[in-house]
C-alpha cells in the first residue's frame, strides 16, 4: 500500500511540476495574444473594451494570481479559453483527441511488432552479417528525425509510386504513412532494449540448462527467454507511450492531420497561450498516467519486485 501512495504522490509532483514550468516558460514569451487579436484595427475595438476582455481573459490581474486561477481550474479539468477561437480549451482539444489518439495508438502497435521483429530475428538468424545489420537498425531509426521520414515516405510512396493518394484518401489510407512516420523512430529505443535484455537472458544459467536438455533457439525464445527479457521494456515502453503526442504533432503537421498537432501549430502561430498549456498538461499527464501504471505493474508481472516492494513497505 505504501508503494502505490508513494507511486501516486510521485506522479502528483511530476505534474504540479510541469504545470508550474509550463505556466512559467509560456508566460515568459514575448507578445501578448489578446492585444495581437483584440488591438486589430479591423476590430474597431476602444481601449475600454479591450480592458473588459482582458479581464474577462483573466490577464489583468498579477501572475501568482493567474498561476493560482490556472492551477485551480486545471484541478477542475477547466483549461481556461482559447484567445484565437474563444471557445473552451478542454473542449478544442476533446474533440482533437481522438484523431490523435488513433495515430498514436497504430503508431504504438507497429513500433512493437518492428522492435519483437527486430529483437527476435537478431537472436534466431544464424548468420552473423545478418545479426550485425538487424542489431544496426535500431540505432539508425532512432538517428532519422520524424519530419524528414514524413516527407521522403511522401515522396516515395505518394508521388513516386502512387500507392497512397494524397488527395481524398480514405480513413484508412491517411493512416498508412502517419503511422509509419511516426513507429519507426519510437521502435528504436524499444528495440534496444529488447535486443538488451534477450543478450542479459540468454547467458542466464535456467537457459543454459534448457539448451543441455536439447531446447532449440525458437522454443528457448518463446518459452523462456521473452518472459523474462520483456520486463525491462516495460518501462521504456511508458516512457514511449508518453512521448507519442509530441511525435504526434510533428506528424501531424507535416501530413496536414486534424488532430492535436494541428491546433498546436496554431496555437504556436497566434500566440495562443491557453492552448498551448493545454496541450502540454495533456502531454505531461498521459506521460505520467502511464509511467505510473507501469510502476504499478511492474510488481504483479516480476515476482523479484513484488518482494522487494513487499520488503520496503
Amino acid at each position: 500500500m505504501r508503494y502505490v501512495v508513494g507511486r501516486v504522490g510521485q506522479a502528483a509532483l511530476v505534474l504540479l511540476a510541469a504545470f508550474t514550468l509550463s505556466f512559467v516558460l509560456l508566460q515568459a514569451l514575448p507578445g501578448d495574444a489578446l492585444l495581437i487579436k483584440f488591438e486589430n484595427p479591423e476590430l474597431g475595438l476602444t481601449p475600454e473594451q479591450i480592458s473588459d476582455v482582458r479581464q474577462a481573459y483573466g490577464a489583468d490581474v498579477p501572475l501568482p494570481q493567474q498561476y493560482l486561477d490556472a492551477l485551480g481550474g486545471f484541478l477542475r479539468g477547466d483549461l481556461g479559453y482559447s484567445v484565437q477561437y474563444g471557445t473552451p480549451v478542454a473542449t478544442l482539444l476533446a474533440d482533437a483527441l481522438p484523431s490523435t489518439a488513433t495515430l498514436a495508438a497504430a503508431s504504438f502497435a507497429l513500433a512493437v511488432v518492428l522492435a519483437v521483429g527486430i529483437a527476435a530475428l537478431s537472436y534466431l538468424t544464424p548468420f552473423a552479417r545478418l545479426r550485425g545489420l538487424l542489431r544496426s537498425l535500431p540505432s539508425l531509426f532512432a538517428a532519422v528525425p520524424v519530419f524528414w521520414l514524413a516527407i521522403v515516405l511522401v515522396q516515395v510512396f505518394s508521388f513516386q509510386l502512387g500507392l497512397v493518394p494524397v488527395i481524398a484518401p480514405s480513413p484508412a489510407q491517411a493512416l498508412i504513412l502517419p503511422v509509419l512516420a511516426l513507429a519507426v523512430p519510437i521502435a528504436a529505443p524499444l528495440a534496444q532494449v529488447l535486443v538488451r535484455s534477450i543478450d542479459d537472458v540468454s547467458v542466464q544459467p535456467f537457459v543454459a540448462v534448457a539448451t543441455a536438455k536439447g531446447a532449440g533457439p525458437r522454443w528457448l525464445l518463446v518459452r523462456t527467454i521473452a518472459r523474462n527479457a520483456v520486463l525491462p521494456s516495460l518501462t521504456i515502453a511508458g516512457v514511449l507511450l508518453g512521448e507519442l503526442i509530441g511525435g504526434a504533432v510533428v506528424t501531424e503537421t507535416v501530413f496536414g492531420r486534424a488532430g492535436i498537432g494541428r491546433i498546436t501549430e496554431q496555437a504556436v502561430s497566434q500566440q495562443d497561450i491557453p492552448v498551448l498549456q493545454g496541450v502540454v498538461l495533456l502531454a505531461a499527464t498521459t506521460f505520467v498516467v502511464v509511467n505510473l501504471v507501469v510502476d504499478l505493474l511492474y510488481p504483479v508481472l516480476d515476482p523479484r519486485t513484488k518482494q522487494k516492494v513487499g520488503l520496503a513497505a
